[in-house]
């Protein structure tokens, strides 16, 4: 009989974003070493996830293992602009080294700070190969982003292959079904229905159940979920993206839902998107005049 999945609980909170509760049921006994480790990077995610770079940062000393190591350079990475620079290049060298490049939480790593900085391709070097749901998880999300929903199509099979009821199975699917639209928003949102049924409401789920619910025009029910979103988390650029869309949608002021946007994630693709449009209309404006 096959042992226990004692990280089940936690790895199944952070990946729905349940990062709080994620750090809070972290305590489990009886762990393994590298199931010790696992547990460890995962609540050091968290805390990343919920902004807290310092305290990773500050936790991690020279001596940990190479996952928490890289974890560490995550934190670093997004803790200011000015660390990036030496960050993707400590990245490079122990992607480089024989000995610890080939590391999956490395990678996973890598995968994602290229992905910040919307190097794709650079991501796939070290993402493509697989060998973990989380890796084929992040692989299905550069390939939405790079429009290629053929390729994600083909890694999500690879995933149903492994395990087609594992929540980031689950999830790659959702994505992938609102990527491809159509008919297929409708089984989207009843993977995150079914998720909202089974495990604690997050800003992840409802902004899931949200933007499904715009696809498909019910931009009412959407707006309600994104309010619930936004009284979990003020400061989710997911959320306050969807509101200032959904807003639009509805005929009301989505200033605000911008504003804050700008204030708390500058970066945001809504805010870049929306500067361009302010640029070329006064560029506009200026030609008329």
């Amino acid at each position: 009989m096959a042992a226990p999945d004692l990280l089940f609980g936690l790895r199944n909170n952070f990946y729905l974003g349940a990062y709080q509760a994620a750090i809070n049921n972290s305590d489990i006994p009886n762990l393994s070493s590298d199931d010790s480790i696992e547990r460890d990077c995962l609540v050091h995610r968290s805390y990343i996830a919920l902004g807290s770079y310092q305290l990773v940062i500050n936790e991690i000393d020279s001596s940990a293992a190479t996952p928490l190591q890289a974890v560490k350079l995550l934190a670093l990475y997004l803790s200011s602009p000015e660390n990036k620079e030496t960050t993707i290049s400590s990245l490079k060298e122990w992607l480089g080294d024989p000995a610890i490049g080939n590391n999956p939480i490395l990678r996973l790593i890598a995968g994602i700070v290229f992905v910040h900085e919307q190097d794709y391709n650079e991501a796939l070097k070290h993402t493509h190969p697989g060998g973990t749901m989380e890796l084929h998880a992040l692989n299905i999300q550069i390939f939405l982003k790079m429009h290629r929903s053929d390729y994600a199509e083909k890694q999500l099979k690879i995933m149903q292959q492994m395990d087609e009821d594992h929540t980031l199975t689950q999830l790659a699917n959702a994505w992938l079904n609102l990527a491809v639209g159509g008919s297929k928003i409708q089984e989207a949102y009843l993977i995150f229905q079914d998720f909202s049924e089974k495990y604690q409401m997050t800003g992840l789920i409802l902004n899931g159940k949200a933007v499904c619910c715009m696809h498909m025009g019910h931009f009412d029910e959407a707006e309600s979920l994104l309010l619930e979103a936004l009284n979990k988390d003020a400061k989710d650029p997911e959320t306050l993206a969807n509101l200032v869309v959904c807003s639009l949608h509805l005929g009301k002021q989505s200033s605000r839902y911008l504003s804050q946007l700008k204030l708390s994630h500058p970066d945001h693709v809504l805010v870049k998107r929306a500067a361009g449009a302010e640029e070329a209309f006064d560029r506009a404006v200026q030609t008329i005049a």
